[in-house]
């Protein structure tokens, strides 16, 4: 070569040459810029996971009186500092799925919690006001419905997932539900279908007059 250079020899070119051409073939197919290329690397699914090892057992004492399914729409966007967004930063459309119980804890009632007359025709029942479960997300039918990245997040996701990203849109998702269901009429609803049941089941035992109080 010109100028003192040496030659790179061609059993060391070659190889280099080959690792750059499957580089950049295998960064086309993963980054979606030939969307008429099947992905000839397709990765194969296997599940190894173990059995699942039962930790503990609670027993309950609570009325599960009424249920709320909820869905709510995640829109999370992170943007980088002088960057523009076709550069560095994404935007994630999600969509949650998630149900809350609204509940009456039957253990809680004490002593002077039931009054019944001497007739035993009468009965007053105190007992506490409903209560909200935490919400619980629906993994089969919360999604990404759109995901849009600028071409730094694209490389990262190339050589390497991201589940904290995942995990606070599970996060933000079951929080915004929980807040609903706080705002709707679940636990009133949870105490009317439990003065409905007891009233019921105390009546079919001969009790004529039922009273549910929750205080």
């Amino acid at each position: 070569m010109a100028g003192g250079g040496r030659r790179v020899p061609w059993y060391v070119a070659l190889p280099i040459t080959l690792a750059l051409i499957a580089a950049a073939f295998l960064a086309a197919v993963r980054l979606d810029w030939l969307p008429g290329l099947p992905d000839i690397f397709g990765t194969e699914t296997k599940d190894r996971s173990g059995p699942a090892v039962l930790k503990s057992i609670q027993d309950m004492s609570r009325y599960q009186a009424a249920t709320g399914n909820f869905q709510v729409i995640v829109d999370l966007e992170k943007d980088a500092k002088f960057l523009p967004d076709a550069i560095r930063g994404n935007r994630t459309l999600y969509v949650g799925a998630g149900a809350v119980s609204a509940y009456v804890d039957l253990g809680r009632v004490g002593k002077d919690g039931v009054t019944v007359s001497d007739d035993r025709r009468s009965v007053v029942l105190r007992l506490p006001h409903a209560k909200l479960d935490q919400a619980a997300l629906d993994a089969k039918r919360s999604y990404v419905f759109t995901k849009e990245r600028g071409l730094l997040d694209r490389l990262g996701d190339f050589f390497g997932s991201n589940p904290g990203n995942e995990h606070e849109l599970n996060v933000l998702a079951t929080q915004k539900i929980q807040d609903a269901a706080k705002e709707s009429d679940l636990d009133t609803r949870a105490e009317q279908n439990t003065r409905s049941m007891l009233a019921g089941l105390l009546h079919s035992l001969g009790f004529t007059s039922v009273e549910v109080r929750f205080q």
